[in-house]
């Protein structure tokens, strides 16, 4: 049940000015459908016999929003996203779908139920007035709600044929809600499922990111597959289907993938993290080969040609480049790991500017979502743990000459010194006065505090020299032994 009070203010006052204005204004779509759920919705839209142009006279702040005469009306007084712009649709019908993407006629001036009539699917031909909280949900859209059901508007195939993107949206609301596809509009989309080829890449795009998003993503690649679609989505998914791994592996190449991702959804972890989780092995059916000698499967150098195959996919969908280069180098690297007794902290560090600092962690836990995609029960084994230790020993600030607001260079510019013992000695022992009061480290006292040094007994300067090298020595071991703590590989 909705009720007048459930909507915000902003959502009201448009509402309110139209129907003060002779109007009718009724909220619709997937905020109806989101509060009947019980979920908060994340934008507004109301349908209104008004026309375009009445709807903009209204209102202090608008622009026109597409070519169906959407009117966006912008409340500048708020900071909540959601509410910033209302949009304001005029009742219309829609006729001649030639593309199978857009309509070729649109009709104002019609009735509400020739409005909602046109829509996708029956939980979002939902429409409440504010006026008189009247609901009106002539394809019984609330009863589906409540069995949990997605169901096409009137004929199924007649919805898809308008506009090919709806069978994806359906798949992808099926996930975000959990709601089963009905059987008459599931038979529809596996029927008209090659109408999704002529959908825009981008449109494409949105729809898999929002599943990709989704606490499911799995099932809902799952259900792409079944019913025809991914083929114009990821065909390269495909080939990982039956490809059978070597013995470390549960899963063939296709399944291993799609639970690589899940995991990533299952830890909640960003969106990059899932679509590298599910192109991180794209490339395994073209790399493997049999060898006698192991009496099993490889798959050498996989993860070079499918950081290749993962730029084309991602390009072809057009994602931002950004996002292209980032998740590439995630598939590109995903191989990383080596057993952490056998690599030195250096080959860490090489690892580190490979992927970048800022990606480091994210391909970490790429691994943990790739380990549990083999069917392996445990997540962070002892190995994994060290490695992890060691990468954090990697990034941390060394304490070191190098923390310090001078260098050597400096000083021997403002103590006219050569270069010598005693120019390493200074800095360990400005070493030593910072790390008992880290107030010290700034470059006029460091500067002032070199001239003294420099000019002491070579003798006495060693001493505080060493000083300070034990002292950071000391320094070091304690925070490597915090890391080892924190990851429990001591």
């Amino acid at each position: 049940m909705i009720v007048r009070s459930d909507i915000p203010k902003e959502v009201q006052l448009v509402a309110d000015t139209l129907e003060k204005a002779g109007f009718e204004a009724y909220l619709v779509g997937g905020c109806v459908r989101d509060m009947l759920i019980g979920r908060t919705p994340k934008d507004w839209d109301i349908t209104t016999n008004a026309k375009p142009e009445e709807v903009t006279a209204l209102f202090e702040e608008t622009y026109n929003n597409n070519d169906f005469g959407t009117v966006g009306v912008v409340n500048l007084e708020t900071e909540d996203e959601s509410v910033r712009v209302v949009e304001v649709t005029p009742y219309r019908s829609e006729s001649g779908y030639s593309d199978a993407r857009r309509p070729d006629t649109v009709t104002f001036g019609v009735s509400l139920e020739e409005d909602l009539a046109r829509r996708d699917f029956t939980i979002n031909a939902i429409a409440f007035r504010l006026k008189d909280e009247q609901t009106v949900d002539i394809f019984d859209g609330s009863a589906d709600i409540a069995a949990k059901r997605l169901t096409a508007v009137g004929n199924a195939a007649e919805r898809f044929g308008e506009d090919a993107l709806r069978m994806l949206r359906a798949v992808r609301l099926s996930v975000e809600l959990d709601f089963v596809i009905e059987s008459e509009t599931m038979t529809a989309i596996a029927e008209k499922g090659s109408n999704l080829s002529l959908i825009s890449k981008e449109r494409i795009r949105d729809e898999f990111s929002r599943i990709l998003k989704s606490s499911q993503p799995m099932q809902g690649l799952i259900l792409c597959e079944k019913l025809g679609l991914l083929a114009y989505i990821m065909p390269d998914l495909l080939r990982g289907i039956g490809v059978e791994q070597n013995q470390a592996h549960s899963f063939d190449v296709y399944e291993h993938n799609l639970r690589t991702m899940q995991h990533g959804a299952d830890k909640e972890w960003d969106f990059d993290i899932r679509l590298a989780g599910l192109l991180h092995d794209i490339s395994k059916p073209e790399t493997r080969k049999w060898s006698k000698e192991k009496n099993d499967w490889t798959f050498h150098g996989h993860e070079v040609v499918g950081a290749r195959v993962a730029k084309k996919i991602m390009t072809d969908l057009k994602f931002p480049k950004e996002k292209i280069a980032r998740i590439t180098k995630l598939v590109r690297w995903h191989m990383f790991f080596s057993d952490p007794d056998l690599i030195t902290l250096s080959a860490v560090r090489r690892m580190i500017r490979n992927v970048g600092e800022e990606n480091i962690w994210d391909l970490l836990n790429l691994r943990i979502c790739d380990r549990i995609g083999t069917g392996r029960p445990k997540e962070q084994p002892f190995r994994f743990r060290k490695y992890k230790s060691m990468v954090e020993e990697a990034l941390r600030d060394p304490i070191s000459v190098k923390m310090l607001k001078i260098d050597g260079a400096r000083i021997m510019e403002i103590s006219s010194e050569k270069p010598g013992p005693k120019l390493g000695d200074t800095l360990h022992a400005l070493l030593e006065e910072v790390l008992d009061d880290p107030q010290k480290n700034t470059a006029e006292y460091l500067e002032g505090r070199a001239q003294e040094l420099m000019a002491m007994d070579a003798a006495e300067l060693r001493k505080l020299g060493d000083a300070g090298k034990d002292r950071r020595e000391g320094e070091e071991a304690g925070e490597i032994q915090k890391l080892r703590r924190k990851h429990k590989v001591v």
